[in-house]
């Protein structure tokens, strides 16, 4: 009877026992996972606070380094980009050695190039194509511009990217004003990012792309790219590299017309092009940011196909390029709907006063005629390079703005006048 009573205690104290060590094993593993959480967060909150710090010096940097007016670079580097040899990368030191600033991924540089033949210099803007983390060296990439598709015989190839590709070699000077432009990624934000590119669309994106894996973002991020084929294919073995060494990142290139020797599911992987419905396929909601560079085709294809799926306008963001960017539609104020009505436009740095007549165009292109002098770089509106103060009457906008310009101005490449005018060239 002794036996069986102290058995049963040994074995309640037994129970007993292991309750107690499931018991602590559990407060172990709790603190355990406690301390672990503790420390992610402390690890994620570190980062933030990098991320923070690095934002600040960039911005008090951009700040302080800036320049207003022309600066000269000298070209340090050529470096073609694809098969077909015709984006060519040309890496700018600043000439006078000088620190030059950061600046948001996705922005722009303006040139002023002498190009023989030109009554005046030409303004062109050309995307900056690298990750703003690079300090030593600005990198612009373009592209050979031939005639336009159908022209007549004898009609001549882009007039600055000719100059550029032709004529501009390492050790050349260019004059250059500072980064400028509203496209540019949203570096704050840690939402997942869907990048879109089609052909030389890709070099804006391409630094959005460089700067998040400079700085080791986390973000979530997709990179729709669309050519023809493998000729065109640009920065072929960065884009391959990044997909291989970036755990976040995703690729996916569409050919639109590959060759014999396009490699499927090695250099493209998806034959066609970048579309919505691409795109649903390989994301699983709307919840992301959309950035998109390309001609204008795609991008009246994808922004009305994105709307139609959900996609809020405002996490939408895009810039077009090309010369046939922008359609040009008429002015819909009926003051101006009278061909024959004409408004006199006085340019009042340049002490010239000239009418204008619908069959002349927007106030830009009043201005070349007429031998005034004006900043300008996309011509479509976007890049806002042109911006100009508006003294006296109003204008209509041929199409909506890249960006509301601020009161009192107007963007000239756009612009046709509704009044007489008086504005500040």
């Amino acid at each position: 009877m002794g036996t069986i009573v102290g058995l049963s205690g040994f074995l309640i104290l037994f129970a007993a026992l292991m309750q107690a060590a499931v018991g602590i094993h559990t407060l172990v593993a709790r603190s355990l996972r406690a301390a672990r959480l503790d420390r992610e967060q402390l690890a994620l909150f570190k980062d933030h606070a990098a991320t923070m710090l690095k934002r600040a010096q960039a911005d008090r940097e951009a700040h302080e380094l800036t320049w207003s007016g022309k600066r000269k670079f000298q070209i340090e580097q050529r470096v073609l980009e694809n098969p077909n040899k015709d984006i060519c990368s040309f890496y700018l030191v600043a000439h006078d050695k000088r620190p030059i600033p950061p600046y948001q991924p996705g922005q722009f540089l303006t040139f002023e190039l002498p190009i023989a033949g030109q009554l005046h210099p030409v303004m062109r803007c050309y995307s900056l194509s690298d990750s703003p983390t690079e300090r030593d060296n600005y990198r612009v990439s373009i592209k050979r511009i031939g005639p336009p598709p159908k022209a007549p015989e004898g009609t001549p190839p882009g007039l600055s990217s000719s100059f550029f590709h032709d004529n501009l070699q390492e050790g050349d000077i260019v004059e250059v004003f500072a980064p400028a432009g509203e496209f540019f990624l949203d570096t704050e934000s840690e939402r997942p990012v869907v990048l879109i590119a089609g052909g030389v669309g890709l070099t804006p994106v391409v630094s959005m792309l460089n700067w998040m894996a400079a700085t080791g973002s986390k973000r979530e991020i997709w990179f729709f790219y669309g050519v023809r084929n493998r000729g065109e294919h640009a920065m072929y073995e960065h884009l391959q590299r990044l997909d291989r060494e970036v755990p976040n990142f995703n690729l996916v290139v569409a050919y639109g017309d590959p060759t014999e020797s396009c490699r499927d599911g090695v250099d493209y992987n998806v034959k066609g092009f970048v579309s919505v419905d691409l795109i649903k396929s390989k994301l699983g909601s709307t919840n992301y940011e959309f950035y998109i560079c390309g001609p204008p085709p795609m991008m009246a294809a994808l922004t009305k196909d994105l709307a139609e799926w959900g996609v809020p306008e405002s996490d939408v963001r895009f810039e077009a390029f090309g010369p046939a960017s922008v359609k040009k539609a008429e002015p819909q104020d009926a003051s101006a709907e009278d061909s024959s009505e004409t408004f006199q436009v006085e340019f009042s740095r340049s002490k010239t006063t000239v009418k204008w007549t619908k069959g002349v165009g927007s106030l830009l292109e009043l201005a070349e005629a007429n031998g005034v002098m004006a900043r300008c770089g996309c011509r479509i509106g976007s890049c806002g390079s042109c911006l100009t103060a508006v003294m006296k009457g109003d204008v209509n906008y041929v199409h909506k703005p890249g960006k509301e310009p601020e009161a009192g101005s107007c963007l000239i490449c756009i612009s046709q006048p509704k009044s007489d005018m008086v504005i500040d060239l």
